[in-house]
C-alpha cells in the first residue's frame, strides 16, 4: 500500500464505479493491507440491520442456509455487506488487529470495538464461510477482517456488557439520541410533547421510548402490531399507553394513536361515520412520531397520526422517502420529516446509559437475544 494517507472518507478503496463514495459503490477493495491512516479490525460478529435481514429471510422463504449463502455472495462480490434490495447493511464488533501510523481514530491493537458506521461502506472480507451461523438471526458470528477509514466511527466495547448486547444496542444508537434531541427542542420552547413510537417493542423503538421520557416528553405511546409484542412492551413499562395497529394501514394507525391519546387524557376524537379518523390537528395526534419498523409502507400512517406542525422521525431503512414526501403533500400535512442518519455526537454512550438505567429496555434486548 502507498506510504501516503488515503482519502479520509475511503475514496481510495472504491473499485467501481469511479468517483462515488464507498456507500454508493458497487465494489470496494477489501484487501487487508493498510493505508497509513486506516485501521484493520479482526471481525467477531456482524449485526445485519433489521430491514436487510427481513428481506433476505423473506426472499429465501426462511431457509437459513440460503440466507447464509446470499450474505456470502454479497460480501464476496461487493467487498462489503450491502443488501442490493434494501441498500442497507448493519455493523460489526471485533478486535483491532492493526492501526496505521497516521490513523486518528484513537484505538490500539487489541482493543475490542464496535464499528458505528454502516457495513454498506466498510470494506469487508469473510474467511470462515460463516460456518457458525445458521442464517436465522440478525447477529452473525463471523471470521474475517474489516477496514476503517480516517473518518470512520468506532467505539470500544464496555466491560460490563456481553458483546452481543453491546452490538445490539450500538446498532441502533442513533435513534434514541435523535429522539431525545427533538424532544428537548420542544421542551426548550415550552412544550412537553406527546411522542408516539411505531415499533415500540423493538430495539430502536424501546430505546426511543426511553429517550423520549428521559428528555421530558409529556406522554409516550408505543405502537406494535401483535398482542405478544404489546404484552412485552407493557411489561417493560416504557410507554404510558401501548396500542395495537398495523402501521401499513394509515387509518388504523391514526385511530390507534388517537385512541391512545384519549386513554392518556391527551386529546379527543373526531367521529367520522362508523370509524374514528385522526384529523392530524390539535389534540388527537402525536406531536412527535418515531418510525422504528423494518417493513415498507408505514410512511402515510406516520404522517396521518402526527399533528399539524409536528415532527416525524424515520429510522427504518425500509422507508420510502418519496412516499413520505408525496404522502405528506397529498394529505396536506404540515409536518417536519427527519431522516435518522444513525449519527449524533455521543449517541453510543447515551444508548448504553439508557440500557443500564432502564430495566425495561434491558429486559427487551436480552429477551430478543435469547430468542435469537
Amino acid at each position: 500500500m502507498p506510504d501516503t494517507p488515503g482519502s479520509p472518507v475511503g475514496l481510495h478503496r472504491v473499485i467501481a464505479p469511479a468517483g462515488v463514495l464507498p456507500q454508493a459503490a458497487q465494489q470496494l477493495d477489501a484487501r487487508p493491507e493498510l493505508w497509513p491512516d486506516e485501521v484493520r479490525i479482526s471481525v467477531e460478529r456482524l449485526n445485519l440491520d433489521a430491514a436487510s435481514y427481513r428481506q433476505l429471510a423473506e426472499a429465501h422463504a426462511g431457509d437459513g442456509e440460503a440466507v447464509k449463502q446470499a450474505v456470502l455472495r454479497i460480501v464476496g462480490e461487493r467487498g462489503k455487506m450491502q443488501n442490493p434490495v434494501t441498500g442497507s447493511g448493519g455493523m460489526l464488533v471485533g478486535t483491532v488487529d492493526e492501526v496505521g501510523p497516521e490513523s486518528p481514530l484513537g484505538v490500539r491493537k487489541g482493543d475490542r470495538v464496535a464499528t458505528l458506521v454502516s457495513l454498506t461502506l466498510t470494506p469487508l472480507q469473510i474467511t470462515d464461510g460463516l460456518a457458525r451461523w445458521d442464517g436465522r438471526s440478525e447477529q452473525v458470528p463471523a471470521e474475517g477482517h474489516a477496514i476503517l477509514f480516517a473518518r470512520s466511527i468506532v467505539a470500544k466495547l464496555p466491560d460490563d456488557l456481553v458483546p452481543e448486547l453491546s452490538l445490539a444496542v450500538m446498532d441502533v444508537c442513533g435513534a434514541p439520541a435523535l429522539t431525545a434531541r427533538v424532544v428537548r427542542e420542544y421542551v426548550d420552547k415550552g412544550t412537553k410533547p406527546v411522542v408516539s413510537v411505531i415499533g415500540g417493542a423493538g430495539k430502536s423503538g424501546s430505546l426511543s421510548l426511553a429517550a423520549a421520557r428521559d428528555a421530558g416528553a409529556a406522554r409516550t405511546i408505543g405502537i406494535v402490531p401483535f398482542q405478544a409484542e404489546a404484552d412485552k412492551l407493557d411489561k417493560a413499562g416504557l410507554a404510558d399507553v401501548v396500542a395495537l395497529a398495523d402501521a401499513r394501514d394509515p387509518v388504523a394507525l391514526a385511530n390507534a394513536v388517537a385512541g391512545a391519546m384519549e386513554e392518556a387524557g391527551a386529546g379527543a376524537l373526531e367521529q367520522t361515520g362508523d370509524s374514528q379518523v385522526g384529523r392530524g390537528g390539535a389534540g388527537e395526534a402525536a406531536d412527535i412520531t418515531v418510525v422504528c419498523v423494518d417493513v415498507p409502507g408505514c410512511e402515510h400512517g406516520a404522517v396521518l397520526s402526527t399533528k399539524a406542525g409536528g415532527t416525524v422521525i424515520f429510522f427504518s431503512m425500509a422507508t420510502s422517502f418519496s412516499a413520505a414526501a408525496l404522502g405528506a403533500e397529498g394529505l396536506a400535512a404540515d409536518v417536519t420529516m427527519l431522516v435518522g442518519n444513525g449519527y449524533v455526537p455521543g449517541h453510543a454512550e447515551y444508548a448504553l446509559k439508557l440500557l443500564r438505567d432502564e430495566p425495561g429496555v434491558r429486559g427487551l434486548f436480552e429477551g430478543r437475544l435469547a430468542e435469537d
